[in-house]
């Protein structure tokens, strides 16, 4: 590099770092401001008077039809999962982060839902899935099949099984599709499309010769036979859809990611074969996600990993789209559809990161899936689109040791043990793989590095993966009807609302047709678009 290039670089790193040192002289000074604020009582007064005014304009209710439909699931986002993501978010932008807002918690409307399986006190997610998809509840570790089903058990599935809003709104006419961070074929999203008494057949690899025999199908195989023309399918799980032994496109070398059939099938090779004079695409990385006009495409496969994406943290962002990115993409090709759309979106390593007992992965997966929520806002309008956003279960998951106002999330809690005189992270686990002992004493957490992405918090009881939580989780929602999930429900009552207010399902009668469109008692222009200022304001 010659004598100039060295200056432009020598600028341009001191610009950078000016430029750096202003913004931390800002953020200080906003907190010294906020603090001497919050000294007055007339700045608390002030606020809670705002939020009077607003609350005040949900008296004039929305009752539009909801054009479109959103579930965003946040798997294992359990209330104090939400409560810790918020204050990550507030920290990650320089705040105290107990003050911020989540984009889920502008909505207006804010429920609990009762998790419980049929047949399990804490529940799983495939059962969970069975109640909110469609509106059924069922038993532990089955998909798409009432409670009469039984786990494992091929022969209980014919005539048990149920169906989802997914299908009611394909049915409707409406464009329909699926997003998650997880593989297209795990407990959440299979439950919008299969019939399957057990959640672990993946693939016909996965499956016992018996329940083959009997003539049950393999999730990833009814994903694409139930209903062959969902519009958007992405998440990961790319070695359930190709031949045994097939090696992956992405990681050739690396046996553990071949494919996993053994009927012998391609099943991406199927669906591009039925797609390519639909304006139907395949992709597998975010380069080629991203040389697709979303106004060109009307049908989209998009397999991104073998098995299930990675955490956000460690995310390849050459290679894999983020939630948000994958959301941005799927509205805008469902949108064209002048009858509406529905789409299921799962953060679905949430769960994942606490199950691992490493609650930074998980926290971060959350506001992922909040930056996720703000983008679909962004393009759709709470007049004409209901958006719901809640969890499956929670976790055993705990924050607490009185720590200070703007304690790092991740940090220690200002106390001592006083039985053992040693330190503790506020974030904590009732169980799971952070149980430690060193030298038959728990481990001192001040000799390890306790903010690492994959550290695994204390845990009370030794497993080695922590478990779900029983707990109510939340609901929160905004757009048409949204007041209907209101207070303690049950997990089920939650597609029969989005059902409800679409139009579509069994939900029809209180609907007529207006110009060949489902209408309800519309709110009137103006009130729809003060309201939409009024969210993008606030």
């Amino acid at each position: 590099m010659n004598r100039e290039g060295v200056s432009v670089l020598l600028t341009t790193l001191f610009s950078g770092l000016l430029l750096l040192c202003v913004l931390a002289l800002l953020c200080k000074h906003v907190f010294l401001r906020l603090v001497e604020q919050e000294k007055d009582p007339d700045f608390w007064k002030e606020w809670a008077q705002r939020t009077l005014k607003n609350a005040l304009t949900l008296q004039d209710l929305n009752k539009n039809v909801a054009k479109n439909i959103i579930l965003f699931l946040g798997d294992g986002m359990g209330v104090p999962t939400v409560t810790a993501a918020r204050i990550l978010k507030g920290q990650l932008s320089g705040q105290n982060g107990e003050e911020t807002q989540l984009e889920m918690d502008k909505f207006p409307y804010v429920a609990l839902s009762k998790t419980y399986n049929t047949n399990a006190q804490v529940p799983d997610s495939a059962g969970t899935a069975t109640a909110y998809l469609c509106g059924v509840k069922a038993n532990e570790g089955t998909v798409g099949v009432s409670a009469a089903a039984v786990k494992s058990q091929c022969n209980t599935t014919r005539g048990n099984e149920v169906t989802s809003i997914l299908k009611w709104a394909k049915d409707a006419g409406k464009s329909v599709g699926i997003v998650t961070t997880t593989r297209v074929n795990h407990a959440t999203p299979s439950a919008a499309y299969a019939h399957c008494v057990d959640r672990d057949w993946y693939s016909d690899g996965d499956m016992p010769a018996e329940a083959l025999q009997s003539g049950c199908k393999d999730i990833a195989r009814q994903l694409f036979e139930n209903i062959p023309d969902i519009d958007v399918i992405m998440g990961g799980g790319r070695r359930n859809m190709y031949p045994r032994n097939t090696p992956d496109v992405e990681y050739p070398g690396d046996k553990k990611h071949n494919g996993t059939r053994k009927d012998g099938r391609n099943l991406v090779g199927e669906w591009t074969d039925r797609m390519k004079d639909k304006r139907g695409y395949y992709v597998w990385n975010r380069k080629d996600l991203f040389s697709l006009n979303p106004n060109n495409v009307d049908y989209l496969l998009g397999l991104f990993e073998p098995a299930d994406l990675p955490y956000e943290l460690e995310r390849n962002k050459e290679t894999d789209p983020s939630l948000t990115e994958m959301v941005d993409v799927a509205i805008k090709i469902l949108r064209k559809n002048e009858r509406g759309f529905y789409l299921l979106v799962e953060g679905g390593r949430i769960d994942h990161g606490h199950h691992d007992g490493k609650a930074k992965q998980a926290l971060h997966e959350a506001v992922e899936m909040d930056r996720a929520i703000t983008r679909a806002g962004l393009l759709t309008s709470i007049y004409d689109t209901l958006t719901v956003v809640t969890a499956d279960h929670s976790h055993v998951f705990s924050f607490g040791g009185y720590t200070h106002r703007g304690n790092s999330i991740f940090g220690l809690a200002p106390i001592m043990s006083d039985i053992d005189q040693k330190p503790f992270t506020s974030i904590l686990y009732g169980n799971g793989p952070g149980f430690k002992f060193v030298n038959g004493a728990r481990e001192n957490v001040s000799t390890v590095d306790y903010e690492h992405n994959n550290y695994q918090a204390q845990a009370a009881v030794p497993l080695s993966m922590e478990t779900h939580g029983g707990e109510d989780v939340a609901i929160f929602s905004k757009g048409p009807l949204a007041h209907l999930l209101h207070g303690v429900q049950e997990q089920h009552y939650i597609p029969h609302v989005m059902a409800y207010a679409a139009c579509i399902g069994q939900n029809k009668d209180h609907c007529h047709t207006n110009s060949g469109s489902p209408s309800l008692s519309h709110i009137s222009p103006t009130l729809a678009l003060l309201l939409s200022v009024k969210w993008l304001l606030c």
